[in-house]
């Protein structure tokens, strides 16, 4: 993938109050425009200083998304990017410290938006999660009452991706925000998001995988932000590879697919900051990888933030594009993926036994 343009930072977001800033799950609101839902953000161009806010939301015209996506508005009632939600960073909620409330995915459903949330203790330790529901195509947002506590499913519903398929079900692939951690697939009807209870995952027992099982993980490693977007008569599922420093792309037929035999290809590399190519796909400190609404798998665009830790900056958000496979990729060979994966159903046999 080459790299479009910065989306974030001087001279890009100035105008809305906003330095430094990351993340930027997207979907298409109800009236049209792009909303994209981005995480802690500074006036400063890096992190720390004035203006910490998180989430806050940036509205895009879908038309500039070929050349570069263009914000037309945010949050707030003037031009300042004001945060989404109801709460004081590094204060105290229902007793537990919270430094700050992280988005992870966001999805229209009819007339509402719903978004998800993480509300943490710093990086990587989530109290709970938790969903707030926009009536005004992302303009304000509202909690549901819908939450979940960080150990739910050991842990593994923290970062969150879901997206609507047209049997009238809502998927969800999850992990832990450690970065240290595996893929587990939920489904909810569509109707019934903000109802914990209506959620059923997807898990191997009695020597089968099928719903209503407690979630099995479906691909193991060590994977941090994701994204999963229905396009065309396939499924894309975008996933930041932490285990090895990559972002790639998965092409799925269903979320139940078979995620180790499925077609999969890297897109965008990490690497060293003296190394940095992002014509060739190489970027230094990257993670994020959303899938921007009106991509297709041979024209596919994705936001991805990059945050140099030792400098400061850059600490932003950027929009990349290409083709998501080649031919070749996605045909790939199946052996060392099924044998992956019979390992694994061999190792749940042994370990959960016959009737569990």
């Amino acid at each position: 993938m080459r790299k479009v343009k910065d989306l974030t930072g001087p001279g890009h977001t100035d105008h809305f109050g906003i330095g430094g800033t990351d993340l930027g799950a997207m979907t298409t609101a109800p009236d049209g425009r792009l909303v994209a839902v981005l995480g802690d953000t500074f006036e400063r161009a890096g992190v720390g200083g004035p203006g910490w806010r998180s989430p806050i939301v940036l509205f895009a015209d879908p038309t500039t998304v070929g050349t570069g996506i263009e914000w037309t508005g945010s949050t707030g009632a003037g031009t300042y990017a004001e945060q989404a939600l109801p709460y004081h960073h590094d204060s105290v909620i229902h007793g537990r410290r919270v430094s700050t409330v992280l988005p992870t995915d966001v999805i229209t459903i009819g007339d509402e938006m719903y978004l998800h949330v993480m509300v943490c203790e710093g990086l990587g330790n989530v109290h709970w999660t938790e969903v707030h529901r926009s009536t005004d195509n992302g303009e304000t947002w509202h909690h549901t009452g819908t939450t979940w506590p960080g150990d739910h499913l050991g842990g593994l519903f923290q970062m969150l991706t879901w997206a609507r398929g047209d049997d009238g079900y809502v998927y969800a692939f999850s992990t832990g925000f450690q970065r240290s951690h595996g893929l587990v697939l939920q489904r909810v009807p569509a109707d019934r998001v903000t109802e914990p209870g209506a959620w059923e995952g997807w898990g191997f027992r009695d020597g089968e995988w099928a719903w209503g099982n407690p979630p099995t993980i479906a691909l193991a490693g060590a994977y941090g932000e994701l994204c999963l977007r229905p396009l065309g008569d396939r499924w894309l599922l975008v996933l930041f590879d932490a285990g090895n420093y990559r972002i790639d792309v998965m092409s799925l037929r269903h979320p139940t697919s078979n995620l180790y035999e499925a077609p999969r290809t890297t897109v965008l590399r990490g690497g060293a900051w003296d190394r940095e190519d992002h014509v060739g796909g190489h970027v230094a400190q990257l993670y994020g990888g959303y899938v921007v609404p009106g991509s297709t798998p041979d024209d596919l665009h994705l936001v991805v933030s990059q945050w140099n830790t030792q400098r400061n900056w850059p600490y932003r958000v950027m929009q990349f594009a290409g083709s998501a496979f080649t031919e070749a990729s996605t045909h790939p060979e199946p052996s060392e993926p099924k044998r992956l994966r019979d390992r694994l159903t061999d190792t749940l046999k042994s370990y959960i036994g016959p009737g569990r």
